[in-house]
C-alpha cells in the first residue's frame, strides 16, 4: 500500500469515529478544551513528520555546507588577524630598531650641515671682500674721471664767456658801470656752475 492509501484510510477512520457536538446557539463543540480533534491530530502529526523529513533530507546538508563555510571563513579571517599581528610586531621592532639610528643619524647631519654653513659663509665672505674692493676701485675711477670732466666743462664754459665778453666789448664802448656789471656777472656763473 502507498502512503496516500494509508493516509485515506486514517482518514476514513478518524471520520467515522467523530462526532461533531453543537450548542444551544449552534457554536461547535469540541469533546476536549485543551486537545484538538483526533483528526487533526493524526493530520497535523502526519504534515508534521513530512515537513520534518523534507528538512532533514534538503535542508540539512545545506545548512551543514553552511556552517562548514561559515567555520572555514571564521577559520581564514583569525589565520589574517595572527599573521597581521605577527607583521605588525616584526615592523614595530623594525621601527625601534630604526629608532635609535635616528638620533646618531641626526647628529650626523647636523655636523655636516655646520660644516657646509662655514664653508658657504667663509667662501661669501671672500667674495664680499672682492666685490667690496673692485666697486671702491671703480668709484675712485669715476671720481677722477667725473673731476677731470668737470674741470674741462668749467674751462670751456669760460672761454666761452670770455669769448662773449670780448665780442661784446669790441661792439660797443665799455664804460665803468657796464664793465662792473660783465665782471659780476661772470663771477656769479662761474661760482653757479662751481
Amino acid at each position: 500500500m502507498s502512503v496516500l492509501g494509508i493516509i485515506a484510510t486514517a482518514g476514513r477512520w478518524v471520520a467515522e469515529e467523530e462526532h461533531i457536538y453543537t450548542d444551544a446557539d449552534g457554536n461547535v463543540v469540541t469533546h476536549s478544551p485543551l486537545l484538538p480533534e483526533t483528526a487533526e491530530i493524526i493530520w497535523g502529526g502526519l504534515a508534521s513528520v513530512i515537513i520534518f523529513a523534507a528538512i532533514y533530507k534538503f535542508g540539512w546538508p545545506v545548512m551543514k555546507k553552511s556552517f562548514a563555510a561559515r567555520t572555514e571563513k571564521i577559520q581564514k579571517e583569525l589565520d589574517a588577524a595572527a599573521a597581521d599581528t605577527s607583521s605588525a610586531a616584526t615592523e614595530a621592532a623594525q621601527i625601534r630598531t630604526a629608532k635609535g639610528d635616528i638620533a646618531g643619524e641626526r647628529a650626523r647631519l647636523l655636523a655636516e650641515a655646520e660644516t657646509q654653513a662655514a664653508a658657504v659663509l667663509e667662501d661669501g665672505r671672500a667674495r664680499l671682500s672682492v666685490e667690496v674692493a673692485e666697486v671702491e676701485a671703480k668709484a675712485a675711477a669715476d671720481l677722477v674721471s667725473a673731476q677731470s670732466r668737470v674741470g674741462d666743462e668749467l674751462r670751456a664754459e669760460i672761454a666761452r664767456l670770455s669769448s662773449a665778453a670780448v665780442d661784446h666789448v669790441v661792439t660797443g664802448s665799455l664804460d665803468d658801470a657796464t664793465q662792473q656789471e660783465l665782471i659780476e656777472n661772470f663771477i656769479a656763473r662761474v661760482g653757479a656752475s662751481a
